[in-house]
């Protein structure tokens, strides 16, 4: 096919195809990326593979420091089941069809376990797991929008196949359910509700890696000194209950540099919440509670609070 480009310079290039209507497409498609002045990024996006393109994206702009370790753990997981759908793709031939398709067939697929007899497959995926891989894909061609080597990004066009039932709407914890999940939690559970719902400290980036030589509480306030955002390396001023709460917690752990010591490691920190998370809510028997993620909920409810 031969066609001028926006300086009246004529250029010629295959269409990789016999059929007259395909080759028709193509030059009709080459027409309009001229005229919307996106000629340069469609080429180089034909130029790159699907799984090129993830690989560098995982590489490059999902590790720490960038984004955190469990951001880029979840990447990886989407990627491994992105990439083998969309292997033999090129990066500029992905359409919003297609991603829907994906995600028709992935929200019909079964969990798989890994033992030592082989694979067992168990329930259907959840929704929610599925739409997470959607959002890891529109993330990554965001990214390639930015580069210029698309023109913009197909899961603009894509509806989810399902509703996604509670997706992106917290359930903020009023006072009174606060106080049941402390009147039934360990008391460093307890302590740990108490200061991130005054202070609004991350869980397990800022307050499980503490030590005790980053509180002061004779002035009130406890330094941040690694956070997920620039603006949380800071010092944080400290409310008279939270500030109860670190002394209490300073009993509690006397032996160890760290405030919320491993019964695993006497050396290291918790790195987890999960296993006396559930069973604290699962103590408070309240169906609402019950459905809390972790302490997520807990830190919104901080949030909310403050702003009112």
């Amino acid at each position: 096919m031969s066609y001028p480009d926006r300086n009246g310079k004529r250029i010629r290039e295959s269409t990789f195809t016999q059929d007259w209507q395909e080759a028709n497409r193509k030059l009709r498609e080459r027409l309009l990326a001229r005229d919307d002045k996106v000629l340069d990024i469609v080429k180089k996006g034909e130029q790159l593979g699907f799984e090129q393109w993830v690989d560098f994206f995982l590489e490059n702009y999902s590790k720490p420091p960038l984004r955190a370790e469990k951001t880029h753990e979840v990447n990886m997981r989407a990627a491994k089941h992105l990439k083998n759908a969309f292997r033999s793709r090129k990066l500029a031939d992905l359409n919003a069809d297609e991603i829907e398709f994906y995600l028709r067939k992935r929200l019909r697929d079964r969990v798989r376990i890994k033992t030592a007899a082989g694979f067992i497959e168990r329930q259907e995926l959840k929704p929610t797991t599925v739409h997470q891989e959607l959002r890891v894909l529109r993330r990554m061609l965001n990214v390639a929008v930015r580069k210029k080597l698309l023109p913009s990004n197909p899961c603009a066009g894509v509806e989810f196949p399902v509703t996604v039932k509670g997706l992106f709407r917290p359930h903020y914890v009023t006072w009174s359910e606060q106080r049941t999940i402390e009147t039934h939690a360990p008391e460093y559970l307890r302590n740990i509700v108490r200061i991130i719902t005054e202070t609004g400290l991350r869980v397990y980036k800022e307050l499980l890696p503490m030590k005790k030589d980053q509180l002061d509480l004779a002035n009130a306030v406890v330094w941040i000194p690694d956070s997920k955002t620039p603006n949380g390396v800071a010092e944080v001023p400290l409310t008279p209950l939270s500030a109860d709460a670190f002394r209490d917690q300073l009993r509690l752990s006397p032996c160890s540099p760290y405030l919320f010591p491993s019964d695993e490691n006497p050396s290291g920190h918790q790195k987890t919440l999960k296993t006396v998370w559930q069973a604290t809510l699962a103590a408070c028997q309240d169906p609402i509670l019950s459905h809390l993620r972790s302490t997520v909920d807990i830190r919104d409810a901080a949030q909310c609070r403050r702003r009112s």
